[in-house]
């Protein structure tokens, strides 16, 4: 029962990560992208500093001057950045079927930068994978978009970020975590403005309500994939993190008219069972291990 209650509420949070995703990208419509960022970042402030303190999570500890720290924070700007731009220029299906490789990459720099053993099935797994990213992004051939290498971006910022997150102190509470998170984004925000040569602009219905729905939707997201890990075995739950990219093809099709093409639909089920391969065999060593 405890992993039917799991499996529903990461299906419950890809769902909610899908319709913030949505909301984004019509924000980036009619505001400047680094607007957006930095709308955003306030906003996730708003409800962990209300988290911490009715939780009595302190914002503030010694702990938070470990490299580990402020690598993930750095990590979770960058992250933001390439993948709200991305959202802005490309459509959401693609932009959802590239962020797949998600868990690839972190097996990759796991390998690479922490030491950790992986066989060769599992590099082969990762090899395909990214093939399954190229066929999406097409580099070099007609129907190339390079705006999508921002998505490849975010993918390896948030790898980077989960990695270092195995290495935070025990101290630092995940609120104080997402807290400063978010407040790398308010940072972010003016470099990327600067850079665009953009200026923030008024706001008009319907966007406070986009932007609200957005803070809100990612904010509950979070909660309850942090409440599926504890209710459910991981073992369980994980493969159904891949339902974000169902509701985000379907939100595509539906409301915004996109109709991604066979070569996009190839590569996503190549990204996707290249990462389901390498978690079951990853969970086989683990058993096999003990």
């Amino acid at each position: 029962m405890d992993n039917l209650r799991g499996i529903f509420l990461v299906i419950l949070s890809m769902a909610l990560f899908s319709v913030e995703d949505l909301w984004i990208k019509q924000l980036t419509v009619s505001l400047p992208t680094g607007q957006v960022i930095g709308m955003l970042g306030m906003g996730g402030m708003v409800m962990f500093a209300l988290a911490a303190r009715f939780g009595r999570s302190p914002l503030w500890h010694p702990a938070m001057r470990h490299p580990s720290f402020i690598l993930r924070t750095a990590s979770e700007a960058v992250a933001a950045v390439c993948f709200i731009t991305s959202l802005s220029l490309v459509p959401l299906s693609t932009v959802a079927a590239v962020f797949q490789a998600t868990p690839l990459a972190i097996t990759l720099g796991a390998a690479l930068f922490l030491g950790e053993s992986v066989g060769w099935r599992r590099w082969s797994a990762i090899c395909v994978g990214f093939v399954g990213v190229l066929i999406i992004i097409r580099p070099g051939v007609q129907g190339f978009q390079p705006q999508a290498l921002l998505v490849l971006g975010a993918v390896l910022a948030i790898a980077a970020r989960d990695l270092a997150s195995r290495h935070l102190p025990a101290a630092l509470s995940s609120v104080t975590v997402s807290f400063y998170g978010f407040a790398a984004l308010i940072v972010a925000a003016p470099f990327l403005l600067l850079l665009t040569g953009a200026t923030p602009v008024a706001m008009v219905q319907p966007d406070p309500l986009r932007l609200l729905g957005a803070v809100l939707f990612g904010t509950s997201g979070y909660y309850t994939i942090v409440l599926a890990t504890r209710v459910g075995d991981a073992s369980a739950i994980m493969p159904f993190r891949y339902a974000r990219l169902v509701f985000s093809l379907i939100i595509g099709m539906v409301v915004l008219a996109e109709r991604p093409d066979a070569l996009t639909l190839l590569g996503a089920a190549i990204i996707i069972a290249s990462g389901l391969y390498t978690y079951l065999r990853e969970r086989r060593l683990a058993r096999a291990s003990r």
